[in-house]
């Protein structure tokens, strides 16, 4: 079994989930007593999101660089950053060390080629929907056209996921409003949704809604187990 080295901490609530969906797959595939070999480094995501809304896309590229060589020295054979904005950063943190980053949208879209998916509907921060660094990915790797929401529907998003969902609050009247986003986005074509920020999947589950939908940190715990167990 090779050591998964996990990126956490933005925010920890996913972080969280990381951990428990990678120790139940492997145990599901292993059986008895058997746990996943893992190593964590956990930033504080006050640093972070400060950052990220200062624009200063750099020097969160310096942080998460340093954890991944915290990884590498404890011994992680590879590595997942459990957030999808920060792979905004992703190539610069996978120069910082020799062993290799397993990234969130090669993760989904090869899930999404595996079903069939052609056009697809992408929820996640603002940075996720309006930038080109986790769309184009799955364009010019994946062939798959990529659906955003309107910019009103994007200000609601990142809204819940910053001052909601990342400090551990699930509110009914934005599970409410997220669904009528995804009913928008189905509607004008999109055959499934990516839950492109790992907070999303705490208030947005399949029973919700009957649209197709892909949670990055599900999909990401997984081909991390895969990668692991191979």
């Amino acid at each position: 079994m090779k050591t998964i080295g996990l990126i956490g901490g933005m925010s920890w609530e996913s972080t969280a989930s990381y951990y428990q969906l990678i120790n139940q797959g492997v145990k599901q595939q292993l059986g008895g007593f058997h746990s996943a070999k893992l190593v964590l480094v956990s930033v504080d995501f006050a640093e972070i999101e400060a950052l990220q809304h200062q624009g200063d896309w750099q020097k969160t590229a310096i942080i998460l660089g340093d954890a991944a060589k915290s990884l590498e020295a404890a011994g992680a054979d590879f590595f997942l950053i459990c957030t999808n904005t920060m792979h905004k950063v992703a190539s610069q943190v996978a120069d910082a060390v020799n062993i290799p980053l397993l990234h969130i949208a090669d993760a989904t879209g090869a899930q999404l080629v595996s079903d069939n998916i052609n056009t697809i509907g992408l929820l996640g921060t603002k940075f996720t929907m309006q930038q080109d660094f986790y769309k184009n990915r799955l364009t010019n790797k994946f062939s798959i056209d990529v659906l955003v929401p309107t910019d009103t529907e994007q200000d609601i998003i990142h809204r819940v996921i910053y001052q909601e969902l990342c400090l551990g609050i699930v509110d009914k009247q934005s599970r409410r409003q997220y669904l009528e986003i995804i009913q928008n986005l189905t509607h004008s074509g999109a055959q499934g949704i990516i839950l492109g920020c790992t907070e999303i999947g705490l208030l947005i589950e399949k029973s919700h809604t009957k649209s197709r939908l892909y949670d990055t940190t599900y999909i990401h715990a997984l081909a991390a187990i895969e990668q692991s167990l191979k």
